[in-house]
């Protein structure tokens, strides 16, 4: 985009006001929660469809109703106010029942990733403090590790379509589904939740790293409402649109952003369990899909398919989500058409965020007026991993494309949410996310761990995680950056881009993990040709992985840590690896004589 074409800073300054003020129809104090909103949704709602899955159809009233059963089947069963549940089921209709219903009680759940088990598992029913897991039969597989309590309860939700064997069936004291069908399907009364407020914590969500154990984050009712009223008003949701669901319920992602959304605006939900390429355009079209969320490898890998002519036939118009490089955007509204896309910067956890509003290719958001937010971007040194600070020992501040850590004002103002740094289970791991003492003596700011620039214009770049920007040659890399810029390989399907120690060397050099399409014979020189050609030579890849399959977290982010440590030694790494050799302008395969030679 042109300066030409630059949207006026007050144009957007205006969208985020609106934004603010539906941010501020919460209040921490109120007795308004997600019972009310659901209640009060199947009141507006009724006859609207609320849910869709495969051949299950429930409206807004329906829906109502089953988490009506829910709740006063879980209160005959002893559960109150202030318990602790945690949940572990794939993305059906059973998982909103049980999440809202159990809420209506003022137990606060637990999502747990249906991807892990075994000490992970374990980890997070320690930091929760759960008793009790309401499990998908789907996961049930999950629980046939030691490392579990030995004094957790377990409730099955049966899932006709993955039975489970009677022994793991047995490990669950009860259906909790035959205890819900033949329970009342109205309203429990308030009384049941007495003295529960909106700034009390709703949802414990596990935060989806890509290194070492998760931490849990505290999202309070209030989190919840606010996201999705502010959703609502950001993206003019209403009772006729269609919000597809394929990214997991037990992540902020779906369970605010879509969750949140659609029951502020009565919008319908289609749950797919996971995400599917061949079927994913299929869903749409039959469905009438308006609006998805998106993470940037999806739509790079849904670009992977073969064109078809009518791949701009469709009724989606609007997408929300993170992670998408200019390249794929722009390769995306070309194939797929126009389209409304609001790419942010931000995490479950976070009290600030960004979001682009302008439609401005590869932007994350816009600050046009810095005065009017808790954001700010602080100069970080790659090299030192540490903040650069002035005389006086504060942080300083970043200039127009200077590349920083962005981080958020925390405002700890007893009804106020908006600002707010809710934290984690864990006190300690709290404390790490907080900067003391960073412009002035007193003062407390979120930190993110996320590398930022902002342009002349306000519009805001995501660079890279903190730790996965590396140094080489005395020269700063971007993983993120090299990624998109090869992302358009030939026959490539995903590339996950990280830095790797070199003995004798300082800095980390760059490594590929490369995934090819079936089918595509890896050309080594022409991966050497785009290499040399887009990047300068300090970011260009040393090596080279080939491997099946992406390693990717529960919410299709790529994992590094197992790469990073598997590295490139030819014992320990079974998959191909490549050197990259300039002199003879390709990448060799890794012998020991060629990484000598290289190295």
């Amino acid at each position: 985009m042109n300066s030409a074409s630059i949207v006026p800073r007050e144009v957007t300054q205006a969208k985020l006001d609106k934004r603010a003020k539906a941010s501020t129809r919460h209040r921490a104090s109120q007795t308004y929660t997600l019972a009310e909103r659901v209640e009060e949704s199947a009141a507006t709602f009724a006859d609207r469809p609320c849910i869709l899955s495969g051949n299950e159809r429930y409206t807004y009233a329906q829906t109502n109703q089953h988490i009506n059963q829910v709740a006063h089947a879980g209160r005959a069963l002893g559960l109150k106010m202030g318990d602790v549940v945690g949940l572990c089921m794939e993305n059906r209709p059973a998982f909103l029942f049980l999440w809202l219903g159990l809420s209506k009680l003022g137990v606060k759940l637990v999502f747990l990733n249906t991807n892990v088990s075994g000490k992970p598992l374990a980890h997070a029913i320690e930091v929760t403090g759960a008793k009790l897991i309401v499990m998908g039969e789907e996961c049930l597989g999950l629980l046939d590790h030691s490392e579990l309590p030995s004094d957790i309860q377990f409730w099955m939700w049966p899932d006709a379509q993955n039975p489970a064997s009677d022994s793991l069936r047995k490990r669950c004291k009860l259906n909790f589904e035959e205890a819900c069908q033949s329970a009342a399907t109205d309203n429990p009364p308030a009384s049941w939740r007495e003295g529960l407020v909106a700034g009390d914590p709703a949802l414990y969500i596990f935060t989806s790293g890509t290194t070492g154990l998760p931490k849990a984050a505290i999202i309070s009712h209030a989190r919840w409402l606010i996201t999705g009223d502010v959703m609502q008003i950001t993206m003019d949701i209403q009772k006729e649109d269609c919000f597809y669901c394929f990214l997991p319920l037990y992540h902020g992602a779906a369970s605010l952003s879509a969750g949140a959304t659609a029951f502020a605006a009565g919008a319908s939900l289609l749950l797919r369990r996971k995400f599917s390429r061949s079927e994913f355009w299929s869903d749409v079209r039959q469905h009438q899909v308006s609006i998805c969320q998106y993470v940037g490898e999806i739509c790079r890998f849904l670009l992977t398919a073969p064109p078809k002519p009518n791949d701009k036939e469709h009724s989606l118009r609007k997408m929300v989500g993170a992670g998408l490089a200019p390249e794929v955007w722009e390769q995306w509204v070309q194939r797929f058409g126009e389209f409304d896309i609001y790419e942010g910067w931000g995490s479950t956890e976070s009290n600030t965020n960004t979001i682009n509003l302008d439609n401005r290719v590869g932007s994350c958001g816009r600050v046009p007026f810095w005065e009017k937010t808790n954001l700010r971007l602080v100069k970080y040194d790659i090299e030192t991993e540490s903040h650069v600070r002035d005389e006086n020992g504060f942080l300083q501040l970043c200039g127009p494309n200077e590349v920083g850590e962005g981080i958020g004002m925390i405002i700890n103002m007893p009804d106020v949410v908006g600002g707010r740094f809710e934290g984690y289970t864990s006190a300690e791991a709290t404390e790490k996310k907080i900067l003391r003492n960073v412009f002035r003596e007193g003062d407390a700011w979120w930190s993110s761990g996320d590398l930022l620039r902002c342009d002349e214009d306000g519009y805001c770049w995501f660079v890279d995680r903190i730790g996965d920007t590396f140094r080489w040659n005395s020269e700063n890399v971007s993983t993120l950056e090299v990624a998109d810029v090869l992302g358009d390989f030939p026959g490539l399907e995903s590339i996950t881009v990280y830095g790797v120690k070199v003995p004798g060397a300082e800095g980390r050099a760059g490594m590929a993990a490369l995934v090819l399409q079936a089918g595509t014979q890896f050309d080594p020189a022409q991966f050497w040709a785009l290499a040399t050609s887009r990047l300068p030579r300090y970011a260009a890849p040393l090596y080279l992985r080939l491997t099946p399959t992406a390693d990717m977290t529960g919410n299709y982010k790529l994992r590094k840590v197992d790469l990073q440590r598997e590295g490139y030694d030819p014992h320990v790494v079974t998959d191909p690896l490549y050197v990259r050799d300039d002199k003879r302008q390709t990448y060799l395969p890794l012998e020991i004589e060629n990484l000598r030679a290289v190295g």
